[in-house]
């Protein structure tokens, strides 16, 4: 064989091989979590402080192995939203010690301008991206399921709980429906009777998710509720507290 096709087919092999690169491993994330979170979902943020080199190196794994078609559903999902809630931490070590996510940025904050959440303050292969670029513009348009909001953590006291392990493409709809049993019954977060329900702001903020697919509120609430709420029920909101998440 002369040199030249010898070097187009090496060439053509290194591009399928980085083209079918697998998914990046969890496990530093996860050794984080089990370390640093407990069983409520409240974080020991002075102590992942300290330690904040590893998480560094977790994010630097994600930044260098962006997602790629080739990965299933499930993998590119449990990639997303452990990135999300990775970096999420990562935005309130670089601020702490700070009493809530809310407090980190501009005094006045405008919804998708000028948020914590608008803040390119990482990239992921090559892109300078933000947190509504994970939740918005990646999970919540490429993946109709709307079990994500009950994982994306916002580091308030009144959102999902931070799990302590990471998410794994095998378990992950598992880990899902776990979160949604979690928060649906949590009385600080979803106070549901069967005639009444307040609910998390979640629920109002997200309604265009829930209500796709002829589904409803009613529907999400009573799949992982232990009271069922009547579709007919009068829904109302609780306040939300952004005070943050910590032990």
């Amino acid at each position: 064989m002369s040199i030249r096709p010898l070097v187009l087919l090496l060439l053509f092999s290194c591009l399928t091989i980085t083209s079918m690169a697998a998914p990046p491993s969890h496990s530093g994330w996860n050794r984080l979590l089990k370390q640093y979170v407990n069983e409520r979902g409240m974080v020991d943020y002075q102590g992942m402080k300290r330690d904040q080199a590893r998480l560094k190196t977790y994010l630097d794994l994600l930044s260098q192995n962006p997602p790629t078609p080739a990965w299933s559903t499930n993998e590119q999902m449990a990639y997303w939203i452990n990135a999300y809630n990775a970096f999420t931490v990562q935005l309130i070590l670089d601020h702490y010690p700070v009493a809530s996510i809310k407090a980190i940025g501009s005094a006045v904050q405008i919804p998708h301008v000028n948020t914590p959440w608008t803040e390119k303050f990482f990239s992921i292969g090559g892109r300078k991206m933000s947190l509504d670029n994970i939740a918005n513009g990646t999970l919540r348009k490429q993946f109709n399921d709307p079990r994500i909001h009950f994982a994306l953590v916002n580091t308030a006291k009144s959102g999902p709980r931070l799990r302590n392990e990471a998410y794994t493409p095998a378990r992950l709809a598992e880990q899902l429906n776990e979160q949604g049993v979690d928060f649906l019954n949590d009385p600080t977060k979803n106070a549901i009777a069967p005639t009444r329900a307040s609910l998390s702001k979640l629920f109002d903020w997200y309604k265009s998710d829930f209500t796709k697919d002829k589904r409803s509120v009613v529907y999400w609430v009573n799949r992982y509720s232990q009271t069922k709420m009547a579709d007919d029920i009068a829904i109302s909101y609780l306040d939300f507290n952004w005070q943050l998440n910590e032990q």
